[in-house]
């Protein structure tokens, strides 16, 4: 349900995020049957950097239709934004932003649950409980920290940086999720949940949960990727080989949801081209035409005004939704925790 664009993503959500092959397919789903229950999907988008192109088109997009079909929550994951250095000013700030643009993007509250992750206390509480259970050596194979640690400077990186996928599958396991959406860079950390959850399973499930009396022989779901549509990654502007991203230094490298059309179109002017000839798809030494061709072909499929500006100037209303989601999102999540809790020996007052 989470990376920088997560998805949170807690999710990541970054939303950070995921784990298993992707050509596993999605689950099927019954829209028909009047007795089945929606399958539930979380995830989510760190609160850092500008919402941009690439986290609508790879995320937010697909929550709207994914809104219909699945009972959805979608949070703000602005835990996971304070693993590297960051802006304590604007923290709130952003989270706000963010909750509006989900909004704005078409997010509908009578479907989908949004909320802010540090709202939900279970997150840090399922994060602390599930650390215990962790090998250290799981967290250590983790690429995007051997990444993200070797910028940031080494040993001077925090703790938080390390352990922040446990956190990852706190935001997934806590709600029982059946699917999560996972993008390619998010794979490995959606595989480590998997396996926490059965690992998990395995030391305080079956018969002892059951003699606790716990129903079933399973304290967690295991959960299952789902895979996004083709040809919703989108690439930077100023290199067509990589991922565009909040956290590029090059605000030329991406096009913010909040750009200004005069921002956009100057941005697309003076985005890296080659010398090739003409326009085409799939040419592998063309990286930047294809990117360009994908995202105008992505974006002339369905245009959408966003409705950002009012939203955000509503604070009553936007508080209202942030609140209404987090009792929501509590609902399930203390129910899982306090499982846990009794699953794992503790005294329960």
């Amino acid at each position: 349900m989470i990376d920088k664009n997560y998805l949170p993503v807690v999710g990541t959500v970054n939303s950070h995020r995921c784990y298993c092959n992707v050509s596993t397919p999605e689950p099927a789903v019954s829209e028909t049957s009047s007795t089945s229950v929606k399958k539930r999907i979380v995830s989510g988008v760190q609160p850092t950097g500008s919402i941009h192109l690439g986290n609508y088109l790879g995320a937010i997009k697909n929550w709207v239709s994914l809104q219909d079909k699945y009972e959805t929550l979608f949070f703000i994951v602005d835990l996971h934004a304070i693993t590297l250095p960051y802006d304590v000013q604007q923290l709130s700030k952003a989270t706000r932003d963010t909750a509006a643009l989900y909004l704005a993007c078409g997010i509908d509250t009578s479907k989908a649950s949004v909320f802010v992750q540090s709202h939900v206390r279970a997150h840090v509480e399922l994060m602390w409980l599930l650390s215990s259970a962790t090998p250290i050596g799981w967290l250590n194979r983790m690429i995007q920290f051997k990444e993200k640690s070797r910028k940031a400077g080494g040993e001077n990186v925090g703790v938080a940086l390390l352990t922040y996928p446990v956190l990852m599958a706190s935001d997934i396991l806590l709600y029982q999720s059946d699917l999560v959406p996972v993008g390619e860079d998010q794979k490995q950390h959606l595989e480590l949940t998997r396996e926490l959850a059965e690992r998990v399973n395995h030391l305080y499930g079956g018969r002892k949960w059951k003699k606790l009396g716990g129903r079933g022989g399973s304290i967690f779901k295991v959960p299952e990727p789902l895979i996004p549509p083709a040809g919703a990654r989108v690439m930077s502007l100023t290199d067509g080989l990589s991922k565009m991203s909040k956290s590029a230094p090059s605000d030329q490298s991406r096009i913010n949801l909040l750009d200004s059309k005069d921002a956009i179109a100057n941005k697309i002017k003076r985005c890296k081209t080659d010398s090739f000839p003409g326009l085409e798809f799939d040419n592998a030494d063309r990286p930047e035409c294809n990117n360009l061709l994908s995202i105008y072909q992505i974006i002339t499929n369905k245009t959408k005004e966003t409705r950002y500006e009012e939203i955000i100037s509503d604070t009553g209303y936007l508080d209202q939704v942030l609140a209404e989601g987090a009792s929501k999102a509590s609902d399930i999540a203390d129910k899982t925790v306090s499982n846990v809790y009794q699953a794992m020996g503790f005294l329960r007052r």
